[in-house]
């Protein structure tokens, strides 16, 4: 959809929704997940935006498989025209949500989710991973797991679960991703060429019957989060404030959440105070 004059009093939603997008059956899951416009978006009107693409429909309808799909497209200020998928993963049992960020070298990062199974800790799927992009979808050649047979060259980092927030700090490309554990143990991870970030071997979360999840929730090999939340606030988006109306808060990294611990409706806005060590 379309907001007009969104940072004033006077915002107004356009009745008509942005056409050009590709038809999906509604799924769980499914459907479209992130939107961001190109660096350069000004001369070359690209818009890009990741949605899982249905497959086939197993015994229960809401849970087909999918495969997670990043497209690009022009916009004309009324619709996307020449809309195309870029890059499409593995057909999978289950899905997760995406987010999209540039590099300052103009690559694309992307996360993708692995919550129910080991595929976080397998590097030949792209799933649990936040991936690297040319603005074409393709691997970068100087991306970690390059040249190696048993790795998708797409993958930057691994080990991760539901990743619904991803930013990229302007000044320095320190690139940053909000994690949800399974119970607690919401993460914000300092994303590195070929780190391993535990999961679902290693976790502060806990399984939704109580239990600790893992014996231990680090392990030799595994990063640390820079911040983390127990009980959870189920992260959402992530960004970095720029602005100048509020000179205190340059440099703060603002984290969206959906709930506080268990309780339903109790999200809000987290403001986290960084230093130069990022």
């Amino acid at each position: 959809r379309i907001v007009r004059g969104a940072t004033s009093a006077q915002a107004r939603l356009e009745p008509e929704p942005v056409a050009g997008l590709p038809a999906q059956p509604a799924f769980r899951t499914g459907g479209l997940h992130e939107v961001a416009v190109h660096p350069k978006f000004a001369t070359n009107q690209y818009v890009y935006f990741t949605y899982n693409k249905a497959g086939e429909v197993g015994q229960n309808p809401n849970q087909r498989q999918s495969a997670i799909t990043l497209a690009r497209g022009r916009f004309d200020g009324k619709a996307l025209t020449g809309v195309a998928d870029l890059f499409t993963g593995e057909w999978n049992n289950g899905a997760s949500g995406s987010r999209l960020a540039f590099g300052r070298d103009g690559t694309i990062y992307m996360t993708t989710g692995a919550p129910f199974d080991e595929k976080a800790q397998q590097a030949n799927t792209v799933y649990g991973k936040v991936l690297r992009l040319t603005e074409d979808g393709k691997a970068p050649p100087d991306n970690p797991f390059v040249g190696r047979p048993d790795a998708r060259a797409e993958v930057f980092s691994m080990g991760h679960r539901d990743q619904l927030g991803l930013t990229v700090h302007e000044a320095s490309g320190t690139v940053l991703a909000a994690e949800h554990g399974p119970n607690g143990g919401d993460e914000v991870n300092l994303i590195l060429p070929g780190r391993n970030y535990g999961w679902p071997k290693f976790s502060f979360g806990r399984n939704y019957e109580g239990p600790r999840f893992s014996e231990g929730p680090l392990g030799p090999g595994i990063e640390q989060p820079l911040v983390l939340w127990v009980p959870s606030i189920a992260p959402t988006g992530l960004t970095f404030y720029t602005g100048d109306r509020f000179p205190s808060w340059k440099g703060n990294l603002f984290v969206g959440s959906a709930r506080r611990g268990g309780v339903p409706r109790t999200g809000g806005l987290e403001r986290v105070v960084m230093n130069d060590k990022l």
